[in-house]
């Protein structure tokens, strides 16, 4: 029986949305061959959540002090290490989704080795598609698209940099994929690390992404999806803006502002490949 590890970080969630999550982590299991390894991990000041989550039978890490989502989460991923498991599942506490999703990622990832990262597709709970694969982004992209979202879209920027030329319906490699689901192949940490503890919240997922893309593949897989809230809390809270204008700096500072000759080749073969499978699919 295949190992996976999964990791939820929470901080100030509601019972009822991790009770929401947690049921659908249960029925994977229950319904699969996959043996399902669950730890949540609360960064809240109280731990509300502690009754809610030991009814289902997972660890529950209390970790008041607040260290931040990356930092929470490599103590799960430094376990799944440990444990050797294949796989290591990284979700949103606001995400929930049908038994067969987990499966069907990792048979995806059986089959193709050279796959380090997927994500399934991601919806609104109305059903609608979330535009989470991304290119790596600019500065002028994070600043457009959160102080003067219109003008960007209106000028196509917007539409390219969350690639909404590929329909959203193929297998497509994508630079940058959401923290919201990520399941990694274990081994892959080995080559890249964990999470880059420097950022509090927010693009460490961008962080991670690009670090994977460089020893494996990071993948968009259609063929199941998840339904995610996505309150989008930084365009809400100023202290949430706060932290996504500093990891913002941090992320330029450490691959490079306006002068990123690998984020501009990364960008321009996603293009050019998902280019190349809308040819290829008009010509059949």
């Amino acid at each position: 029986m295949m190992q996976i590890s999964c990791a939820v970080v929470c901080y100030q969630n509601s019972p009822q949305q991790i009770t929401g999550l947690l049921s659908s982590l249960v029925a994977s299991a229950d319904s699969t061959s996959v043996r399902l390894s669950v730890a949540v991990i609360d960064n809240s000041p109280r731990n509300k959540l502690a009754e809610a989550v030991q009814k289902f039978g997972v660890a529950y890490v209390h970790l008041p002090s607040n260290p931040g989502f990356g930092k929470a989460h490599n103590l799960a991923i430094n376990n799944a290490l440990a444990m050797q498991t294949s796989y290591h599942l990284i979700l949103n506490p606001d995400t929930n989704f049908s038994s067969d999703v987990i499966t069907t990622l990792v048979n995806f990832m059986e089959n193709h080795k050279d796959v380090g990262l997927v994500m399934p597709s991601i919806r609104y709970p109305d059903g609608r598609t979330q535009y989470l694969c991304k290119l790596l982004p600019t500065p002028v992209d994070l600043s457009m698209r959160r102080f003067f979202p219109r003008l960007y879209e209106l000028c196509g920027f917007l539409a390219r940099y969350e690639l909404h030329q590929s329909g959203y319906d193929k297998v497509m490699d994508v630079p940058s994929l959401s923290g919201c689901f990520m399941l990694i192949r274990t081994s892959v940490f080995r080559e890249v690390g964990c999470f880059d503890e420097r950022f509090f919240m927010y693009l460490e997922d961008v962080d991670l992404s690009r670090r994977i893309g460089k020893v494996a593949r990071t993948v968009f897989f259609p063929h199941v999806s998840i339904t995610h809230e996505y309150v989008k809390g930084s365009y809400k809270n100023w202290k949430l803006l706060f932290n996504h204008v500093r990891s913002a700096i941090l992320y330029f500072n450490k691959w490079g502002w306006f002068f990123d000759a690998e984020r501009k080749a990364i960008n321009r073969r996603a293009l050019q490949e998902i280019e190349s499978i809308k040819t290829s699919i008009e010509l059949q």
